[in-house]
């Protein structure tokens, strides 16, 4: 069996090595990666890579590298880690996804802008634009704006489905800005950035929340054509206008293939697609393969039919859910005893469809529930091919940075 090849490899490939760890299957990455390059390059778009989702330079260097010329740039989280890997690790097109408005955060960028990097930063209101021209013109330079439009779906007063994130909901509202800005010393604006987050980050084959499958399905069908008109329409009057995109952003793993068909987007957004966490596996139409894992090893058994691992408590943000807990991937067969879950310092698991036999030092992989966070529990992420460690990628945390 598939799974069970794939135990015996990885338990071969970290033999010797300190546990919990976390490893990258360097096939399944470059798998996935091809995937989200061919979704891109099908709708003519260039791919830019959430770096949230990987938080190792080394891979997201390896994966830019093996694009083809398809991924072009990076989103970042903070204009702190944007500066750090523009300066320091020599990436370039690196799209803050996030305003700020904090001094030094605005310093870094404008320098870092002056030293001939290429950052955009998003806004989405007149104090964002004059903070950041404010900078622009104290470091002697022109800072790049990419303006967010919200497209989560209103269908009605009162009601919000997706993220709250951009104030700024209609093509007038855009088109205010973008003037605004145009009469700013220190700042332009490139680009749009306009997020499905209500459908890249809704599973619509949960199987911890099947009711609500079918009614996720019908909000897709609903909100995913609304947001894509409403994209073209902002984009048609902002040219109308005499604004013209450099930029125009959208997508996520859970809507990459869709937004990639999108005339109106220049470029698509994927991250969480390259390590395929387990929260992916709930997407219909998605068809990744496992890439990342954490391993804990096995410590003790307090009773026939249980055991015991150490630590494996590394929750995921977002929505509290079974979803958000790591799940017990290989061996195949081990399951949460539901009223424990995932500890911080032990995780009892079930062995009764469980066929391999595993003994106190045997290491149980688990799949964390989101691709980035994995990578703030560990200093160095171990690459393996076959059953052998190839290389050794220092996360943000290995490399003594923490940016949010």
């Amino acid at each position: 069996m598939p799974q069970t090849a794939d135990y015996h490899r990885f338990r071969s490939a970290i033999a010797g090595e300190r546990l919990p760890c976390a490893i990258v299957d360097l096939d399944a990455f470059d798998a996935n990666l091809a995937v989200c390059v061919e979704l891109a390059r099908r709708g003519e778009k260039s791919l830019r890579l959430a770096s949230k989702s990987v938080r190792a330079p080394a891979l997201l260097r390896r994966a830019i590298d093996r694009a083809g010329g398809v991924a072009l740039g990076l989103m970042c989280f903070t204009v702190a880690e944007a500066v750090w890997l523009a300066t320091e690790e020599g990436f370039d097109d690196l799209l803050v996804a996030y305003p700020t408005m904090q001094g030094a955060d605005l310093d870094a960028f404008a320098q870092a802008s002056a030293d001939g990097r290429t950052l955009s930063l998003v806004v989405d209101s007149e104090d964002h634009l004059e903070a950041l021209a404010r900078a622009g013109r104290e470091h002697g330079t022109v800072c790049r704006a990419v303006v967010e439009l919200d497209v989560s779906y209103r269908p009605g007063i009162g009601v919000h489905v997706g993220a709250r994130r951009s104030p700024l909901r209609d093509a007038e509202a855009v088109l205010r800005l973008c003037r605004r800005a145009n009469v700013l010393d220190g700042v332009e604006v490139i680009g749009l950035m306009a997020y499905e987050a209500h459908i890249a980050g809704l599973t619509d084959k949960n199987p911890f929340t099947p009711a609500r499958n079918p009614i996720a399905r019908a909000l897709k069908g609903v909100a995913g054509p609304r947001a894509a008109k409403l994209r073209a329409g902002v984009v048609e009057h902002l040219r109308a206008g005499g604004i013209d995109l450099e930029v125009v952003n959208g997508g996520g793993t859970g809507s990459l293939e869709a937004a990639a068909a999108e005339p109106a987007l220049t470029e698509v957004t994927a991250g969480s697609a390259l390590l395929a966490p387990h929260l992916f596996d709930y997407y219909r139409g998605l068809s990744l393969r496992p890439a990342a894992a954490f391993a804990c090893q096995v410590v003790r058994s307090s009773d026939p039919g249980y055991l015991t691992c150490h630590g494996g408590g590394w929750i995921a943000s977002g929505e509290s859910g079974a979803d958000r807990s790591p799940r017990p991937w290989l061996p195949a067969g081990l399951e949460l005893v539901k009223t424990e879950g995932c500890g911080e310092v032990q995780t009892p698991l079930t062995t009764s469809r469980c066929k391999t036999e595993l003994a106190p030092g045997d290491p149980v992989f688990f799949r964390h529930s989101k691709a980035g966070e994995l990578a703030e529990h560990v200093n160095e992420l171990l690459l393996v091919q076959g059953d052998r460690i190839v290389d050794r990628a220092r996360t943000y945390r290995g490399h003594g940075q923490a940016f949010l």
